[in-house]
């Protein structure tokens, strides 16, 4: 007999927080232990794109959705910038959250290399809404996550050299 199930029950991902206030970063890896239920030791460092600010990376393994279930535990504290990705598997695209102060959260489908997909009807919808050029960009502007990869930027680049930690999530 061969098995029905074709999507992937685990998944890897990985979350950056790009800035956090010191004061955070205790409650940040409370959030990330309780939601992986696993200890959460990340090695913080300063954030040279905002001087007083803290940064730290972890690569995480978990059932497909704890992408979603870390972003809801982050976006607790509106003064983080973070970025939580889960890579796609077997039946399952991946997706990318991202969350800037002022800006809110953005979420994308992703592709296997990493590029966000815009699906058929997705862009039949916005086509409709947006019959001339100059709105239509705008909107795939949006769709694309431009404003949140544009703020993100220097922040990306703020972290240079930091350690990654790693995280698999203990299940039952």
């Amino acid at each position: 007999m061969r098995n029905l199930n074709q999507f992937a029950d685990m998944t890897t991902g990985v979350v950056y927080i790009h800035s956090a206030p010191v004061a955070l970063c205790p409650h940040v890896e409370w959030a990330l232990s309780s939601t992986l239920n696993a200890r959460a030791n990340l090695k913080w460092s300063a954030q040279e794109a905002d001087p007083g600010l803290q940064r730290a990376t972890v690569d995480w393994t978990g059932p497909v959705g704890t992408a979603a279930r870390l972003v809801t535990a982050l976006r607790e504290w509106s003064g983080l910038r973070f970025e939580v990705t889960e890579n796609a598997s077997d039946g399952v695209d991946g997706e990318r959250f991202c969350y800037v102060p002022g800006l809110g959260l953005w979420r994308g489908a992703m592709s296997a290399n990493g590029d966000v997909m815009i699906g058929e009807m997705q862009l039949r919808s916005l086509i409709d809404r947006q019959p001339d050029s100059i709105g239509l960009a705008g909107d795939l502007e949006a769709v694309l996550g431009t404003a949140w990869d544009d703020a993100l930027e220097p922040y990306r680049m703020g972290g240079a050299g930091a350690e990654v930690t790693w995280l698999q999530q203990r299940v039952g």
